[in-house]
C-alpha cells in the first residue's frame, strides 16, 4: 500500500509540475480570489470585484508545503509522569488546492491535505462554490444586486470570526506570522451556505446556516440526524488613507442542538507543537497538543470580536471570544473566554521582513467544576524570500494555571524555539 501511495504521489508531482509550467501567469489570477502567496496576507474574505477576466473554464492548480524544526521542553508537577521531548524535525505537511473558474462569476475551491500530523495519507479538507454573478441564469440577471452579493455553498471552512483567516491551515502557514495558532483554535468545516452583502462604504455583513456536523451521516441519534448552526458576521473594513487601514468585525456561531459540536476540535491537521504535554505512558499522539478544548460538544454559543489596524508597516490584530455551552451529559452551560493581541511590524522591500509578538490567554470552567487558565506568549520573526517562500522563527512559552492537583496539566508548562519553512503557490 505504501509503495502504491509513493508511486501515486510521484505521478501527482509530475502532473503538478507540468501543469504549473504550462499555466500562464494571467490564468493563475482568478476573479474574486484570495491569493495563496504574500499578496493574500491581511486579506480576509475573498475580495469582491465586479470586473471579469473569464474567457473559458480555467483550472488553477496550487498547493503548499510546510516543515518545522522543533526545540521545545515541557514539564508539570511530576505527580503524573510527562513524556520527554527533544529537538528535531516534525513531519512535513502538504496541501493540494484546486481552484476552478467555472463560469463568469462562479468559482470552485477544493483543498486536499496530502500529509498532515493526524493523517499521513491524503484526505479532502473541504470545498465550496462561490457565486459572485448570476450570468449563468441569464445575461445581466440581478446585476445591480450581485455587485454587492456573494454566495458560498459547500462542505467548507465556516466563516466564524477573523482569526481563522490568519491561522495555519495544515501546510498553508504563509498567512500566519507565528508558528502556532490560538490556544482555543476555533475552526470547523460543516455543510452549509453563507450569504455576503458588501456596501461601497466599508460595511459588510454575512448570514449563514450549516447542518452543525463535521462528520456527515444520516444515522439518527436521540431521534434526529443532527441539528443546525447559525452564523452571522457584521463588520467594517476600509483603507482610510494610503497608510491607514481599519477593520472591525463581530461574529456569532450558535447551535440549538447538535449531536456533536466541533468548533474547537475540528482541525484534523493537528497542532504545530508536537508531542508536548503528553502522558509518558501514552501510546498514541495527541494531535491537538498545546490547545484547549472547553468540551462544549452538544450546544454552543460563541461570539468573537476582532479589531485589525494597520498603519504603515505596523499592525495590530486582536481577538475577544466569549463562548458558552455544554456536553450532552451536562444540564448546565459553562463559560470560556479567550483574549489575544498581536503586534506585527513589517519592513524592508515590499514589507518582506517582519517581527512581532502575541499574548493569548484562555479562562474556562471545566466539566469537573475547576476554573483553569492557560497563558501563552509568542515572539516571532519572518522573511519572505519570495512572495511564495517564507521562513519564520518563534519563541513560545505556555503555562497552565489552577489545574487539579495530580492531573497531567497540574503546574504544566512548555517553552522553546520553533522554526518553520513555508512554500505556497
Amino acid at each position: 500500500m505504501k509503495s502504491i501511495l509513493k508511486i501515486a504521489s510521484f505521478i501527482l508531482a509530475l502532473t503538478l509540475s507540468s501543469s504549473l509550467f504550462a499555466q500562464e501567469k494571467s490564468k493563475r489570477d482568478l476573479d474574486n480570489y484570495r491569493q495563496p502567496d504574500k499578496r493574500g496576507v491581511n486579506v480576509f474574505e475573498s475580495p469582491k470585484d465586479t470586473a471579469t477576466t473569464f474567457k473559458d473554464i480555467n483550472v488553477r492548480i496550487g498547493g503548499a508545503f510546510a516543515l518545522q524544526y522543533q526545540a521545545l521542553e515541557n514539564e508539570n508537577s511530576g505527580i503524573v509522569p510527562i513524556g520527554e521531548v527533544g529537538s528535531n524535525f516534525n513531519l512535513a505537511t502538504a496541501n493540494l488546492d484546486l481552484d476552478v473558474a467555472l463560469y463568469d462569476g462562479v468559482n470552485m475551491h477544493l483543498r486536499t491535505y496530502l500529509s498532515s500530523r493526524h493523517h499521513h495519507e491524503p484526505y479532502v479538507k473541504g470545498g465550496y462554490f462561490q457565486v459572485d454573478k448570476l450570468e449563468f441564469i441569464s445575461e445581466g440577471f440581478l446585476e445591480d444586486l450581485m455587485q454587492h452579493v456573494t454566495i458560498k455553498i459547500g462542505h467548507m471552512e465556516n466563516n466564524y470570526g477573523d482569526a481563522h483567516f490568519r491561522r495555519s491551515d495544515n501546510a498553508q502557514a504563509l498567512y500566519n506570522p507565528f508558528v502556532g495558532n490560538l490556544i482555543m483554535d476555533s475552526f470547523t468545516t460543516e455543510v452549509g451556505a453563507e450569504l455576503y452583502y458588501n456596501t461601497n462604504n466599508g460595511f459588510f455583513g454575512m448570514l449563514g446556516f450549516t447542518n452543525g456536523k463535521l462528520n456527515q451521516s444520516t444515522s439518527k441519534s436521540n431521534g434526529t440526524t443532527g441539528g443546525a448552526a447559525f452564523l452571522a458576521k457584521l463588520g467594517y473594513d476600509k483603507q482610510i488613507t494610503d497608510d491607514f487601514r481599519f477593520r472591525l468585525t463581530g461574529s456569532l456561531y450558535n447551535t440549538g442542538y447538535a449531536q456533536n459540536v466541533y468548533l474547537y476540535t475540528a482541525d484534523r491537521a493537528g497542532s504545530r507543537y508536537y508531542n508536548i504535554m503528553q502522558d509518558a505512558s501514552a501510546t498514541s499522539d495527541n494531535f491537538r497538543s498545546g490547545r484547549f478544548d472547553p468540551g462544549f460538544s452538544n450546544k454552543i454559543t460563541a461570539i468573537m470580536v476582532n479589531p485589525f489596524v494597520k498603519y504603515g508597516g505596523l499592525e495590530f490584530f486582536g481577538t475577544v471570544e466569549l463562548t458558552s455551552g455544554r456536553a450532552l451529559s451536562e444540564t448546565d452551560r459553562r463559560n470560556a473566554e479567550q483574549y489575544a493581541g498581536e503586534v506585527i511590524y513589517r519592513f524592508g522591500k515590499s514589507e518582506n521582513l517582519f517581527v512581532g509578538g502575541r499574548y493569548n490567554t484562555v479562562s474556562a470552567e471545566l466539566a469537573s467544576g475547576d476554573d483553569v487558565t492557560v497563558n501563552r506568549f509568542q515572539l516571532g520573526a519572518g522573511w519572505f524570500l519570495t512572495k511564495n517562500v517564507l521562513m519564520k522563527v518563534e519563541y513560545v512559552d505556555q503555562q497552565y494555571k489552577d489545574y487539579p492537583v495530580g492531573s497531567l496539566l497540574d503546574e504544566g508548562k512548555f517553552n522553546g524555539l520553533m522554526a518553520e519553512a513555508v512554500i505556497s503557490f
